[in-house]
């Protein structure tokens, strides 16, 4: 997985600004890195490829500040919390500026807050973005931690100390004055120093450094948890995002480190689909057993059904047929419906009409009260019947449910 790590510039981007980068072949490891316009930075090919923007200290303010309680991350009121709590702090207007609030942020405990140019770091995005080579994250290129670093950077004639740890980030020229605006001695704190002003740093710290590229203090900032992308840059974060995970999955599914996982995952499919198809076999094969004993059963009782097509339905016709030869009487004759009618409704009960259809019978007059009617119903149902009163008309049909 590539990366292109990008450091932006202090100054508003032009169209011949040039930009410091660091290509790294897989994300942990410092390949090429050197500067050019936008339009030529290398470009991240490959799956999971990404491209992180790293503001440099000199372009961000840090501030911490308490939220009221209840204060959440994805709270529409966030920005103007924050504009309300920094206002006495900021040389700028607020409207000018930029903020972005630290990850995982907790309610009622202190939060750092980065505040930069919002025009400026628009304006930058902006550029990346037209030489198609968007942001995946916008990352500080130091953020308060719980270890107090001291970093010399740039060259001799323009070195910069920067101060890092958990009382924020602090930038001063690389001088002895300074020092004095320090919370701890540099005997007691790690120095590093890119080579260039490795001397001078010895000699105003007093103390040995560590030698570190830049490229190298580039990739480290790349993994920072920081996105500076919120507020108003969000919904271009949430694509990046987006475009990460697709990349993502497309490296998951083409990585050659990938393959054994990807040949578990198909054994694993391929075992579950024959499982399955298994499992659908048997239970075929006992439906076809349930429907072979019907048709037996049809063809042991009616003996002149030869072919059976529709087991149950034969069954009801033969049935109805030995019913009618018989003389005997089915729940769907009028004879059934009307002896269920008298039980229930009493055989001093007058109607003045009758309707039969075959498989519905209204009786006209009854006179039900709206007291007597669901007791009818409820008679007439215990004897496998449905009725239901349209006026003073009640219908009723067999109850095919039972």
């Amino acid at each position: 997985m590539s990366s292109l790590i990008v450091l932006l510039p202090l100054q508003p981007v032009t169209a011949s600004t040039e930009f410091d980068y660091v290509f790294s072949p897989d994300s942990r490891t410092v390949g090429t890195h050197s500067s050019a316009l936008a339009a030529l930075l290398p470009q991240p090919a490959g799956a999971g490829a990404e491209v992180v923007a790293i503001a440099p200290a000199g372009a961000v303010s840090w501030h911490q500040v308490e939220l009221p309680k209840g204060t959440s991350a994805g709270s529409p009121r966030l920005r103007a919390i924050l504009e309300g709590v920094l206002e006495d702090r900021l040389l700028d207007e607020p409207e000018a500026l930029h903020f972005a609030v630290q990850p995982q942020l907790r309610s009622g405990a202190p939060v750092w807050v980065a505040v930069c140019d919002r025009a400026w770091l628009r304006g930058a995005v902006a550029a990346l973005e037209a030489a198609r080579r968007p942001a995946t994250r916008i990352v500080p290129e130091f953020a308060p931690d719980s270890e107090l670093a001291l970093y010399a950077l740039g060259d001799p004639e323009n070195a910069v100390l920067v101060a890092a740890g958990g009382g924020g980030v602090m930038s001063l020229p690389l001088a002895s004055a300074s020092l004095a605006l320090l919370a701890a001695r540099p005997d007691e704190t790690p120095c590093i120093a890119e080579p260039a002003v490795a001397e001078l740093a010895e000699q105003v710290l007093q103390h040995g450094v560590v030698l570190q590229q830049a490229p190298q203090r580039w990739l480290e900032a790349a993994e920072s948890a920081w996105d500076l992308a919120q507020f108003d840059l969000s919904s271009s974060s949430r694509a990046r995002t987006y475009k990460k995970i697709a990349g993502g999955w497309s490296h998951l599914l083409s990585a050659p480190q990938w393959r054994p996982a990807r040949w578990a995952a198909a054994l694993f499919v391929a075992i579950n689909l024959i499982g399955l198809n298994a499992w659908a076999w048997v239970e075929r094969a006992a439906l076809e057993g349930k429907r072979q004993i019907i048709g037996r059963t049809l063809t042991q009782t009616f003996p002149q059904v030869k072919v059976v097509v529709d087991a149950p339905l034969q069954m009801e016709k033969e049935v109805a047929a030995l019913r009618q030869a018989t003389g005997a009487t089915s729940g769907r004759d009028l004879e059934a419906m009307l002896a269920a009618l008298s039980t229930v409704a009493g055989p001093a009960r007058v109607v003045s009409g009758l309707d039969f259809t075959g498989a519905e019978l209204r009786a006209r007059g009854l006179a039900l009260s709206p007291q007597e009617a669901p007791a009818i119903a409820s008679g007439l149902k215990s004897q496998g019947y449905v009725s239901v009163l349209q006026g003073d008309t009640l219908v009723l049909t067999q109850d095919l449910a039972r």
